[in-house]
């Protein structure tokens, strides 16, 4: 019999948290899943660590292609109707799968995330205002910053066969990119409970790899703009959101005496302004 979900980890060179992620999902009260741990091309010993667990998971060696082409590989290998991740870093409360999956399924919803418990160098620390989550469609609210962890959804199958997958060409703000994508179509149930725990400043990490992420927002803005099917009032948004980050990091650029690539921001930012104008 198929697993109902399946949840899929990228790790790469994180041996010393990937067994911790994995043992907080093969302790869930829920456990009709599958678990794949894509192994992006690790030098570390992570092969080691998840020695004791072989025979609950599904493991996958390849070589480093990122964490898109990571949860990527994730989703073609599934065989669960619902996918879930799970960052390396991060961890999932005991009743994480059981609490959303029932969520789904009284309410109909086919995209799901949760409340989070934040951590940053093993200190509890608060979510911002700006963090604040919603329900329904919430494609406006994720214009501005990522709302949404990868490592608290729960998404139909059907979702990613509709809008595509994580787009492998961003080195950064892929989650960003896909949960737009997303959000343009299909609303989003909020589950108001903390079923995970996020852990930040636990070495290298992907967010902190980039100056500027909003560089790779704006170049997501563009993309929504060029591939996919907007609204009227989604693309007003777009170039909204897309004329603010554009002046935010020209003033950037400009500071840091990178005048080129200031005009180059200069020049989105008027090109949205025009088109919010006439628009």
């Amino acid at each position: 019999m198929l697993p109902k979900v399946s949840v899929v980890i990228p790790t790469h060179n994180r041996a010393p948290f990937v067994s911790e992620a994995v043992l907080s999902v093969l302790s869930q009260s829920f456990k009709d899943f599958e678990l794949i741990v894509i192994d992006d091309g690790s030098h570390d010993h992570t092969f080691k660590s998840l020695s004791s667990h072989r025979d609950h998971i599904v493991y996958h060696y390849q070589k480093n292609q990122g964490v898109s082409a990571a949860r990527n590989k994730g989703i073609s290998l599934s065989k669960g109707e619902w996918i879930c991740f799970l960052d390396s870093d991060d961890l999932w409360t005991p009743q994480k799968l059981e609490v959303q999956f029932h969520a789904t399924q009284s309410t109909g919803f086919l995209a799901s995330y949760t409340d989070e418990i934040w951590y940053r160098k093993n200190k509890r620390v608060n979510p911002k205002i700006k963090h604040e989550k919603h329900s329904g469609f919430i494609f406006e609210k994720c214009l501005p910053l990522c709302i949404i962890s990868p490592s608290s959804v729960m998404l139909h199958k059907s979702i990613f066969e509709n809008v595509g997958y994580f787009d492998e060409r961003l080195p950064a703000c892929e989650d960003y990119d896909l949960w737009l994508r997303i959000a343009t179509q299909y609303p989003f149930l909020l589950v108001r409970k903390p079923l995970i725990i996020k852990r930040n400043g636990l070495g290298k990490q992907l967010s902190s790899q980039y100056w500027g992420l909003d560089r790779f927002r704006v170049s997501t803005l563009e993309k929504l703009l060029r591939e996919v099917h907007l609204t009227s009032m989604q693309r007003k948004l777009v170039w909204n959101e897309l004329k603010k980050k554009s002046n935010i990091l020209m003033q950037g650029s400009f500071k840091r005496k990178k005048i080129l690539q200031g005009f180059q921001y200069y020049r989105k930012s008027i090109g949205a302004s025009l088109k919010l104008t006439f628009h």
